[in-house]
């Protein structure tokens, strides 16, 4: 009768297990099922020649490409403008704060990624409307002012996930560096950063996830359609989690339905590659910081 309990917790566990793959499968699946069949040349560039879209020599009005770049530059701006921040805050916490700083900066951290994205996006368009008042009279939402917005929002996982990283580093390795005469500094840099590379940069990999499918915060922040390319860090952008948003709450016939399930699976081969280049860039820097150490 003991037994029965641990069975009954293993059985449910294995079905949890299994479920979430499962969920995953169906739910990639549905979404290649209905978006693969508008996947082509015509999605991206519409009737605009592909070199000459890709090159720049002529705008694309009628496609998906701008909207592809837009989330490139996006994701690209936001992690420039989160990832040193976020683990620089998350290196502080694991190991230089005092106790109260790391409930006063924890308590901080923990309410900013509650916050829901809306509200952010609220804060940067808030934020735009201040300057035009005050100091900037110019000032718009643009791709800068989104990517700000969104490297707030994915802060708090660079921050969590490299304080837990950097908490999971084995005392004996510290003690064997104090025990070498490296300083703190040293330590901290030459054996604990590659020793928590794997989940430091599994964190950025989350974030890069967040930030390419984010799109309460682009709402407010700069994202429009058919903005066309990006024109630089304070001009108005395209991305495609706002088309799959636009095209979605707008469509008229069957065929702008299939356009958006296209849209959408082209934001998820999009994330794939972005997520397999944060990986290999995890590779290679873990290789790096290994091989220093």
């Amino acid at each position: 009768m003991k037994r029965i309990p641990f069975l009954v917790f293993r059985v449910l566990t294995l079905l949890s297990a299994v479920l979430v793959p499962v969920l995953v499968c169906l739910l990639m699946g549905y979404l290649l099922w209905r978006g693969l069949p508008s996947l082509g040349p015509e999605l991206l560039f519409g009737h605009t020649k592909p070199l000459d879209a890709v090159l720049g020599r002529a705008p694309v009005w009628d496609g998906l490409w701008p909207a592809c770049v837009g989330t490139f530059y996006l994701v690209l701006l936001t992690m420039a403008l989160a990832v040193f921040p976020g683990v620089g805050c998350g290196m502080y916490l694991a190991e230089a704060a005092t106790e109260k700083q790391k409930r006063v900066i924890g308590s901080a951290v923990d309410m900013l990624a509650g916050m829901p994205s809306i509200v952010m996006g609220l804060f940067g368009f808030m934020l735009i409307l201040f300057l035009r008042r005050t100091f900037l009279p110019g000032a718009n939402i643009s791709l800068l002012l989104a990517a700000g917005c969104l490297a707030l929002l994915v802060l708090p996982v660079l921050t969590a996930s490299t304080r837990e990283a950097m908490a999971a580093v084995p005392a004996s390795l510290r003690l064997a560096a104090a025990a070498s005469g490296l300083s703190r500094t040293q330590a901290m840099f030459h054996l604990c950063l590659p020793a928590a590379a794997k989940g430091i940069l599994g964190g950025v990999v989350l974030a890069v996830g967040r930030a390419a499918e984010d799109t309460a915060v682009i709402l407010f922040t700069g994202v429009v359609a058919n903005a066309g390319m990006p024109a630089g860090l304070f001009g108005k952008f395209e991305a495609l989690s706002f088309d799959i948003y636009y095209i979605s709450s707008q469509y008229q016939d069957q065929e702008e339905l299939l356009r958006g399930f296209g849209a959408a699976a082209l934001l998820l081969c999009v994330s794939c590659l972005l997520l397999l280049a944060a990986r290999a860039l995890e590779h290679s820097f873990r290789k790096t910081w290994q091989g220093r150490a």
